[in-house]
């Protein structure tokens, strides 16, 4: 197990991070540090012996909290900007088809599982609908269903 960032690397958050009951005097869901900021790694620590963790402070809300390495980029990394992140209720705009058979309707709705910024093509996401099935969705094929869930 081995770090990918180090301490005092800048770092950039890639999603919204929710208290998940461990950081004291704020109700569990509420927004902590949201999608790209910055901060600076502070302290790497272990979760259950097997997970490393960065305590990472970020300068634009004055919080410190624990991140996952999936969660972080390096802050000179290239910014890519999405509209939707996990659990996302969205919901499709456009009839959505593979090799011309139609698998999702307009205005179906759907939960994003995974959000893939690394594309040349821009922003796509795994999106689960109602069949229980993944796609994978480009982001101008979506707008909002409401909050997430």
């Amino acid at each position: 197990m081995l770090p990918v960032y180090d301490y005092g690397d800048g770092v950039r958050l890639i999603r919204n991070v929710r208290n998940d009951g461990t950081y004291p005097g704020m109700p569990v869901g509420e927004l902590l540090v949201r999608r790209g900021s910055l901060g600076c790694v502070h302290d790497i620590g272990t979760y259950l012996q097997d997970q490393l963790i960065y305590r990472v402070h970020f300068l634009d809300c004055g919080r410190t909290v624990g991140c996952r390495a999936e969660e972080l980029q390096l802050a000179e990394a290239p910014w890519v900007n999405h509209a939707f992140e996990f659990r996302d209720q969205v919901q499709t705009n456009k009839v959505l088809a593979i090799q011309g058979e139609v698998r999702i309707i307009c205005g179906q709705v759907g939960s994003v599982e995974k959000v893939l910024r690394s594309l040349e093509r821009g922003v796509h996401y795994h999106v689960r609908f109602g069949d229980d099935q993944i796609y994978q969705v480009p982001e101008s094929a979506l707008t909002s269903a409401g909050e997430p869930s």
